[in-house]
């Protein structure tokens, strides 16, 4: 199993830019598909953006456009480049390892939280 440590949180105005880091312990070379998802306030844990091992990409249409979902498998890391943050975007953001029948390990969750 792996072990997954976001960083990269805090707070941000509106129309600002934040980048999100995860950390993974040993390779995630191997992991085929890693996410980001996001829990707002009341609300549900909602997958927000999704990368496989070769690049492809996947985004919730409320952040298509804005936010840049990318991995560097040499550093072990997962990154989400908030571009354009909106108040909605607020929530905790948590990385992920994913598989076909769900997710096997979720990171701890990093703060964002964007004023208006």
């Amino acid at each position: 199993q792996v072990q997954l440590v976001e960083s990269g949180g805090g707070l941000v105005q509106s129309g600002g830019s934040l980048r999100l880091s995860c950390a993974v312990s040993g390779s995630i070379s191997s992991i085929n598909v890693m996410g980001w998802y996001r829990q707002a306030p009341g609300k549900q844990r909602d997958l927000v953006a999704s990368i496989t091992s070769n690049g492809q990409t996947g985004y919730a249409e409320s952040v298509a456009g804005r936010f840049t979902i990318s991995r560097d498998n040499a550093k072990n890391t997962l990154y989400l480049q908030m571009n354009n943050a909106k108040p909605e975007d607020t929530g905790v953001y948590y990385c992920a390892e994913m598989q076909d029948w769900g997710i096997s390990s979720w990171g701890q969750g990093t703060q964002v939280t964007v004023s208006s």
